[in-house]
């Protein structure tokens, strides 16, 4: 009885590693379009809805000048964050992360330290 048990705990511990290794998977691994819960989820890294009473998918990371949210530990953006390289210019305060009104844009970090 312990054996057969401890290979089931086995093969659901593994199950989130095998399906990363897949080009695809149904739940990680997750292209632009598709139904989400989490970023995670997203090749993008960005699990996005428009508003409360939407569905949440993937969608591609905002690049420079658009609009975006920082990093959040929600996991579901209302803006996506910027693509590697950039910042998002946003309010970073306690009050904006709660009432997910935190936006901002993105910009390249780089041009503060060319001017």
């Amino acid at each position: 009885n312990v054996l057969p048990a401890c290979l089931l705990l086995t093969l659901l511990l593994l199950a989130p590693a095998l399906s990363a290794q897949q080009e695809r998977g149904l739940i990680f691994n997750l292209d632009i379009g598709e139904l989400c819960l989490q970023s995670a989820q997203c090749k993008s890294g960005c699990c996005h809805r428009v508003n409360r009473l939407s569905l949440a998918r993937c969608a591609p990371k905002a690049t420079e000048f658009q609009e975006c949210s920082p990093k959040s530990i929600y996991g579901v953006y209302y803006k996506c964050p910027c693509e590697r390289g950039l910042t998002c210019d946003a309010d970073k305060t306690i009050v904006g992360s709660i009432t997910n009104s935190n936006f901002g844009a993105c910009k390249d970090p780089q041009d503060s330290y060319r001017r």
